[in-house]
């Protein structure tokens, strides 16, 4: 086993591989950027390198600068974690080149399943089934559109390089082709340096499983059953499960055996997924799966085979990279119970799953305990940029069948309060809670289908609404002696106190009125009516209160403007109002085009003096590696750009200005 391991990642993986390398007493080298100087993970490793500044190019993926860093660390092998360098044959060869071990698989072999295209064409030669499409190297628009019309819409347009939804596009619709392609060129390009496109049939009922598989250099290689990964938003999981519902021994056989197929015919070593999608429109069956691709790494979603299986897959990685047997035979492994993971993420689900940046101005995540595990690598007070991608947390949740492990998992994101970023806990709680997800009758259109409702943003019930009343008028504090005159707050000598509590929400504002009737109890506005209640305890934002005999818990959290009240498994946030700010550009509505979060302009379609249709694509932003197309708010004239591309622009930025056509 190695001595010292380096970990060439940041964030949530960082943090489990390091526990896992703790564990088995091999030291940790961690690596920063100037945003992450003070991440938990630079915290957990036993020492830590800078590596430069934000941005992902000057830091991250600054190759030759993590080299440097493998070689004055002492380290005995390289981790890449997940993204990143992962999947660079070019970084392994590096590493390996530095005198260091890459703890991953051979450097052909990335090479090999990297692309694609090319791993498509050598599955079809293992007689692993593909996807019908075309992946060859003509990469003229006309010619791919032609081929997109051969194979029949909708199609999906996908980058051969990376992973994650990242240079994919759907298009159903052939006029719609030539702008996804463009789209889907530039995003990859960007996001992996490649923008070659390769054109699938796109299964419109569907499903997403993909098999864990495991090989050594002994000639060994194992299969770790599947996960079933169909929850997604914008090609990117969401929730993950292990098994996968429906699977039938013969079904599970088939697959397996595909992607051990797929392994060796690429000498593989380590671990890796082979991904499949199976066309479900007959329901689930052995003959109706086909390759996607193979992520020649640890997946996100590892987790819940963990937890089905009994496994340390971090552990194994280790083993496998310094040279020793797999730990287990095919005949040692079996299934236990189900696991589910959901990723939190920084985003809002009711404005197209946007990513958010912000301070974490708190994070209170469940505590582990069993049958839940909760991956992070981020704390109180640590901000989420634009630089990296906006996951916060990871939920894993396993139970002895589907139900208790939902049951479980609806639980934990119950118990998460979270504030200063928006985020898709309430999306997750609706997931969750779905008809079709709970009778496990999935697909990966089920949330597109039901994005509305998944994705509202219900009103508050009226104990929010009275708690948050209170809390705007510092009536929810923590009493700090016994005296009746730190007790008695608000309280007046000729009557009862009436006080008027301004709030904000969705847009509008709301007053509402509280009556102190003394000794903490109070007669509290709600829309609609008043709602008596009793303040029976308050210590550092949580809550205990009795309303008219309904005893509940809730909790308050404050900052930037902002009353945050987690009550009843859910987040309610209210605004506070700044009497003192001038009124500017969010009076004029439709007259500007804001940026909605920080980024870099990828491109600019408007120009000055120009006229513009209302939904047209006048700005396309980058941030946290997805592109966001911002569209016209109305017909009009561009009176004003104040962009241009390549340039680094922050949340509420005013990009450009709107008149009236005949203006």
């Amino acid at each position: 086993m190695f001595g010292k391991i380096l970990i060439a990642n940041r964030g949530e993986i960082a943090c489990r591989i390091i526990r896992t390398a703790k564990a088995l007493g091999v030291r940790t080298v961690a690596v920063y950027s100037d945003a992450d100087a003070g991440a938990l993970h630079v915290e957990m490793a036993d020492e830590a390198f800078r590596l430069g500044p934000a941005p992902v190019l000057k830091s991250y993926l600054n190759k030759e600068r993590l080299i440097e860093v493998c070689k004055a660390s002492g380290a005995d092998a390289v981790h890449p974690g997940y993204g990143f360098f992962a999947e660079n044959a070019g970084f392994a060869e590096a590493v390996e080149a530095a005198g260091l071990t890459f703890v991953g698989p051979p450097a052909d072999a990335i090479r090999k399943m990297g692309l694609k295209d090319a791993a498509k064409d050598l599955m079809e030669k293992a007689g692993v089934p593909v996807v019908p499409g075309h992946q060859g190297d003509n990469q003229d628009p006309d010619f791919l559109k032609s081929q997109a019309e051969e194979i029949g819409f909708p199609v999906l347009i996908k980058a051969r390089a990376g992973g994650g939804g990242r240079g994919m596009r759907r298009v159903e619709d052939p006029a719609a082709f030539a702008a996804a392609l463009q789209a889907a060129m530039r995003e990859a390009k960007s996001s992996f340096g490649d923008g070659h496109l390769l054109i699938e049939k796109c299964l419109t009922k569907a499903r997403h499983i993909e098999v864990q598989i495991f090989a050594d250099s002994h000639g060994n290689i194992v299969h770790l059953f599947e996960r079933d990964c169909s929850l997604q938003r914008r090609h990117q999981k969401v929730i993950e499960e292990a098994p996968a519902p429906g699977m039938t021994g013969e079904m599970r056989a088939e697959m397996s055996a595909a992607a051990i197929r797929a392994a060796e015919a690429v000498g593989y070593q380590g671990a890796g997924t082979v991904e499949f999608i199976a066309d479900i429109s007959e329901g689930l069956r052995p003959d109706r799966f086909y390759f996607m691709e193979m992520n020649t790494r640890l997946q996100v979603e590892h987790p819940v085979t963990e937890m089905i299986t009994g496994e340390d897959l971090v552990a194994w990685q280790l083993l496998v990279a310094a040279g020793e047997p797999l730990p287990r035979r095919q005949e040692e492994l079996s299934l236990s119970g189900w696991a589910m993971e959901a990723r939190i993420y920084a985003e809002n689900a009711a404005k197209g799953f946007l990513p958010a940046a912000g301070r974490l101005d708190h994070l209170s995540l469940p505590g582990e305990r069993a049958g839940l595990r909760v991956e992070t690598g981020i704390r109180e007070g640590n901000e989420i940029t634009p630089f990296y991608d906006p996951m916060i947390a990871k939920l894993v949740a396993h139970g002895p069948t589907r139900e208790a492990a939902r049951a479980n998992l609806a639980a934990a994101l119950a118990d998460c309060r979270i504030s200063g970023a928006v985020t898709n806990i309430a999306f997750l709680a609706a997931l969750t809670a779905h008809e079709g997800f709970a009778a496990g009758q999935v697909d990966t259109g089920l949330i597109e289908r039901d994005l509305k409702a998944l994705a509202s943003e219900p009103d508050p019930p009226p104990e929010a609404f009275a708690i948050a009343a209170l809390a705007a008028l510092g009536l929810t504090a923590e009493s700090k002696g016994s005296d009746p005159w730190s007790v008695l707050t608000a309280w007046r000598h000729w009557g009862d106190a009436r006080q008027s509590a301004h709030l904000a929400r969705q847009g509008g504002e709301i007053e509402l009125s509280v009556v102190c009737k003394g000794n903490r109890a109070f007669l509290a506005g709600t829309p609609g009516e008043e709602r008596e209640l009793a303040l029976l305890a308050a210590a550092e934002g949580s809550l205990r209160i009795d309303f008219a005999g309904h005893i509940v818990s809730a909790h308050v959290v404050s900052g930037n403007g902002t009353l945050t009240i987690f009550f009843d498994g859910r987040a309610h946030e209210f605004g506070l109002p700044d009497w003192l700010a001038e009124s500017g550009v969010e009076e004029a509505g439709g007259d500007h085009l804001i940026a909605p979060m920080p980024g870099v302009v990828k491109s600019v379609a408007a120009r000055k003096g120009g006229d513009v249709a209302k939904g047209e694509v006048l700005v396309v932003l980058e941030a946290m590696k997805m592109e966001h197309s911002l569209t016209a708010p109305r017909d009009g004239k561009v009176s004003g750009l104040f962009v241009k591309e390549g340039e680094q622009v922050e949340d509420g930025m005013v990009l450009l200005a709107l008149v009236a056509e005949d203006a």
